[in-house]
């Protein structure tokens, strides 16, 4: 296709989604020419005034009908009527435009610099920040948070900055088990990295100098990106991100989706500071704050220590969305009271990780009694299950994962009763296990090595891409009934073992059943995972010892 007939088609969907307005048409075709590093050639005058012109029609194709005929006469339809043209691929146009970016010399012919090309071009098509801050917050007050959010993550979506089309690559499935129905993703939408950006990272010196200072920081909005060549290190563009200025606990906080989602309206809430994260009173009163404004959406944070934090610590920060994780879904056990909060009631749940729940329609002793939890936590050593408050240099290890919704009497969100989720954690190390003591074992890393951060505490797995390959080559070697294999093929090696009791455990194994079997024994591994990170362990001395701690509070 044309370049021509891709920029009209752009500008036409940008119109159709109403991210830009018809009288901005044929600005926005010129200044698409000026992203991609060209000068024409021209749209053509039928397309300049007539704003319907080249735009794929919507619904059924309309017949025209002899109004004299019989209800039961055949009519005729020539197959060209029928014809309808291909709905507009906006991955595919923008990859088109990056191609003549790379070809006019204003990007680089890398993955990463075809990606910065195609964000400025949906950058010129976004909304200024101004215009969508203005009908965000008009919405919300006229038709309520829902309308709000739903009108927000839509433009975002349009805008390419929530990349659908990489989110549709990712694989995901349920496994039940001892725990209920855990969710289970290989993440594929991340791109990977291209070896000349590698390359290029290798070659760059450091100039000391970083704007902006994290992925995170509110200064990314409309940040044009940079090159793994630079100084600074690569970073990705951000033309066309656009954030929601929100106050919570009196401080400037901004509100974006994030890009590459791993649930439904998966959301950041980012303090306007880069400072480190935190887990205390202030970080409480904020996820309160959160639900007060939008209270369909759930908000947690990562814990603030290595090890059982998540992958960016140093800029404080939350998570939220529209999903009901199994975290949520889990049977209450172990009812408890705290005298000094008589409005509040706990339960532990039945959970891998040790997570208490509190409930309270009473805001403000709800939060008393999370503070009084987190606060007990972080003091609490309890050597006879491996809990370690503190080193003897000070260096602390007990922290909590928060998550806070609020919930009706069914215990759907959006009701008026608060909810708070303190998974308790632990960083410790030792010999045994120098990644961490409540870190997945080393006997897990063959699916799952990294962190167990706020959204993978709550029941959802992000499995890394290299997965696709590997089970595909385990799956390969069980159906052929080759398991020596499994040790010599690079691509098998680290799943052998636990492959061979996979074997051993389900003799039934065939074409049929085999990627079933094998994806839920994959979900059971993370049932183990999580286990691991569970600083209480569900048998009598975890038991015994989480009792202990309830009974301080």
């Amino acid at each position: 296709m044309a370049v021509s007939e891709d920029i009209r088609a752009l500008v036409n969907y940008a119109c159709d989604n109403q991210l830009i307005g018809d009288e901005d048409r044929v600005w926005a075709y010129n200044a698409v020419l000026e992203a991609v590093g060209a000068t024409g050639p021209e749209p053509g005058d039928e397309w300049v005034l007539d704003p319907d012109y080249d735009v794929a029609p919507v619904g059924p194709v309309e017949i025209e009908v002899d109004p004299d005929a019989e209800e039961d006469d055949e009519v005729e339809i020539e197959l060209d009527e029928l014809v309808v043209p291909e709905p507009f691929d906006l991955e595919d146009t923008l990859g088109r435009l990056a191609d003549v970016a790379v070809e006019n010399g204003v990007a680089e012919d890398t993955a990463s610099g075809r990606d910065r090309a195609a964000m400025r071009v949906m950058g010129v098509l976004t909304p200024r920040p101004s215009d969508v801050v203005s009908v965000f917050d008009d919405i919300l007050c006229t038709e309520g948070p829902r309308a709000a959010t739903d009108w927000f993550y839509k433009l975002c979506c349009d805008a390419s900055y929530v990349r659908r089309a990489a989110i549709a690559r990712n694989i995901a499935w349920t496994t039940p088990g001892r725990w209920g129905e855990l969710d289970i993703t290989i993440n594929r939408s991340k791109p990977e990295k291209d070896p000349r950006d590698i390359a290029a990272a290798g070659r760059a010196k450091a100039t000391g100098e970083k704007y902006p200072a994290c992925q995170l920081c509110i200064e990314n909005e409309g940040y044009p990106g940079r090159s793994a060549a630079s100084g600074s290190g690569d970073h990705p563009a951000r033309q066309n991100l656009r954030i929601i200025p929100i106050e919570l606990d009196g401080d400037r906080y901004g509100l974006q989706y994030s890009p590459y989602a791993y649930f439904n309206e998966h959301c950041i809430v980012m303090s306007a500071h880069h400072r480190p994260m935190h887990i205390d009173r202030a970080s409480l009163t904020c996820l309160l704050d959160f639900v007060d404004l939008l209270p369909q959406y759930f908000i947690g944070s990562n814990a603030d220590l290595p090890i059982v934090g998540g992958s960016i610590l140093s800029h404080d920060h939350f998570q939220g969305g529209d999903h009901e994780f199994p975290m949520m879904k889990a049977a209450p056990t172990m009812p408890f009271t705290m005298a000094a909060y008589p409005d509040v009631e706990g339960v532990v749940l039945e959970w891998p990780l040790s997570v208490l729940r509190l409930r309270s329609a009473n805001r403000d002793e709800l939060l008393e009694a999370c503070v009084h939890v987190v606060d007990a936590w972080r003091a609490w050593t309890d050597e006879s299950v491996g809990v370690i408050a503190r080193d003897v240099d000070g260096t602390p290890h007990n922290t909590v994962t928060p998550v806070i919704r609020r919930v009706d009497a069914e215990g759907h969100a959006g009701g008026d009763t608060y909810e708070a989720y303190l998974a308790l954690r632990c960083n410790v190390t030792s010999e045994e296990n120098p990644l961490g003591i409540f870190h997945p074992h080393a006997q897990w890393h063959h699916i799952k090595k990294e962190n167990i951060g706020l959204i993978e505490v709550m029941g959802l797995a992000i499995l890394p891409p290299r997965l696709v390959a590997e089970l595909g080559a385990v799956e390969d070697h069980l159906l052929a009934g080759d398991l020596d294999a499994l040790e010599t093929d690079p691509l098998t090696q680290s799943h052998a073992a636990w492959a061979r009791e996979v074997a051993a455990a389900h003799p039934e194994l065939d074409a049929a059943c085999a990627q079933q079997v094998i994806s839920d024994e994959v979900g059971h591994v993370f049932g183990h995972v999580l286990e691991d990170a569970g600083v209480f362990k569900w048998d009598v001395t975890g038991r015994a010892a989480q009792q202990r701690f309830i009974d301080v509070l």
